[in-house]
């Protein structure tokens, strides 16, 4: 018994319930019976969110991950130079990995679903890093010795902390990559600091 229009607010909350309690928990070990239970409500109420829990759970790490989005895009929204865009958008990248529990991330990179929505939010972030360097360059901020191979690198690294490598070998969380990341570009960037 799916809903095909728009959401109900009592779903809405739910939504914003289930966000909460994965990111500070997890989701792999959770039934729809513990579910449920939790946010004291019906699984008939649940199913009218997505039909299984594996379902659920995506549609909760897409729903986290949009709602990340547009948040960080609203915070670079009005910011003109492209160094102040870098910054804000990866600490702002930074503060909504910084909300989610290591057993979040965990079961998102243990259930493949769920890891293809990460990677999806990951190459966009990728390609808006591209579009700044491009912006920066453009501006006369950022040098432009070899500014395509740095766009290209960045989206690497983005690519590399989603996928946990840079973490695992690092032995740092998504969100302190992140900020590594700012300071790494920012750093190799600005016209006058290495010139």
């Amino acid at each position: 018994m799916r809903s095909t229009g728009p959401r109900t607010r009592r779903q809405r909350v739910l939504l914003a319930e289930l966000e909460e309690l994965f990111l500070a928990e997890g989701f792999m070990s959770f039934t729809l019976d513990d579910l449920a239970a939790e946010l004291r409500c019906s699984k008939t109420t649940l199913y009218a969110l997505a039909p299984s829990k594996e379902q659920l759970a995506v549609k909760v790490v897409a729903h986290f991950f949009k709602g990340a989005a547009e948040r960080i895009e609203a915070q670079v929204a009005d910011v003109d130079d492209a160094a102040t865009a870098v910054r804000t958008y990866l600490a702002g990248v930074s503060a909504e990995l910084d909300r989610a529990s290591p057993a979040f991330m965990a079961d998102v990179e243990r259930f493949e679903p769920a890891r293809a929505v990460y990677a999806l939010n990951s190459e966009a972030a990728a390609r808006r890093i591209r579009q700044f360097i491009a912006d920066g360059v453009e501006q006369g901020v950022f040098r432009d010795t070899h500014a395509d191979a740095i766009a290209e690198m960045a989206g690497i690294l983005v690519e590399s902390i989603q996928s946990g490598v840079v973490g695992l070998r690092a032995r740092t969380t998504d969100a302190e990559a992140f900020e590594a990341l700012a300071d790494l570009l920012l750093n190799g960037l600005r016209v006058g600091l290495s010139d």
